[in-house]
């Protein structure tokens, strides 16, 4: 579902919605990003000054998890997470979306270090699901207003290719399965559980965004414009796309299958 119109202004941090005080808390998997997670750490508090934010860090050998210990300790309400050894952007998630379910964080939101994702998005990603119409946001590329800078052709059109064959093969009502700049109200991802997915690469958005649709959530798509990194290398290789490819495709056949089945019961 698109989200249509700006999104209503963030509630303030006090009144929250649905009865309870709204706490948000950014989840970001980092590594290799020295050059980034400063100004970034520095971007999100600017956007967003009442946010908690849990660095996921890979144990990057260029000092990332270093730099946002020395951060967090200057801007506060940062918390990093460092890991022992890299082990995929999946695992990643799942160990922070664990750690943000454990505190009482009432909107959790993932997104990317590199700049990719404006910070400065942050408002309408938290507005879009602070009112309770929606269950989870998705920052999109591919709806209208949404956009994509500094691609080259061979990945714009990897991009769209693979989002309209997923959204074919799996049935989902979306425009950008593959972002991963998202918001969810917290019993939205209690209910989709990230810590039983399988998936390691950019392939475990999708296994999320299914869920998501399963379960009968309300997504919204808030348009954002796509930037490509100016600093660091990007994670994207030819086995994360493999992967996703391959899983997509066992995901809609094991659905016809299962879908099948249950007319024969009729």
């Amino acid at each position: 579902m698109l989200l249509g119109t700006q999104p209503r202004r963030v509630l303030d941090h006090v009144a929250g919605y649905r009865g309870r005080p709204m706490r948000v808390l950014i989840v970001v998997p980092t590594y290799q990003e020295a050059d980034n997670v400063v100004p970034f750490l520095e971007a999100v508090r600017a956007a967003l000054p009442d946010a908690h934010i849990l660095i996921v860090d890979d144990n990057s050998p260029d000092g990332t998890g270093q730099l946002a210990d020395s951060a967090a300790q200057r801007l506060g309400q940062i918390e990093v997470m460092h890991r022992e050894r890299k082990q995929g952007l999946g695992s990643a998630y799942r160990a922070g979306f664990t750690r943000a379910l454990e505190t009482d964080a009432t909107i959790i939101v993932q997104m990317d270090v590199d700049f990719s994702h404006d910070p400065s998005v942050l408002p309408q990603m938290v507005a879009a699901v602070s009112g309770g119409e929606f269950d989870a946001a998705i920052g999109a590329r591919y709806v209208r207003g949404g956009s994509t800078v500094n691609w080259p052709l061979h990945r714009r059109i990897l991009s769209r290719w693979g989002n309209r064959y997923t959204a074919l093969v799996l049935g989902l009502p979306l425009h950008d399965i593959t972002s991963g700049y998202r918001s969810y109200r917290r019993d939205a991802l209690v209910a989709i559980d990230p810590a039983t997915t399988d998936a390691e690469g950019y392939a475990f958005l999708t296994e999320l965004a299914r869920r998501l649709i399963r379960r009968g959530m309300r997504v919204a798509e808030v348009p954002i414009r796509f930037a490509d990194r100016v600093e660091g290398t990007s994670k994207m290789s030819g086995s994360i796309i493999r992967e996703s490819m391959v899983l997509v495709t066992k995901w809609g056949v094991s659905d016809l299958v299962r879908g099948r089945r249950r007319r024969a019961r009729r």
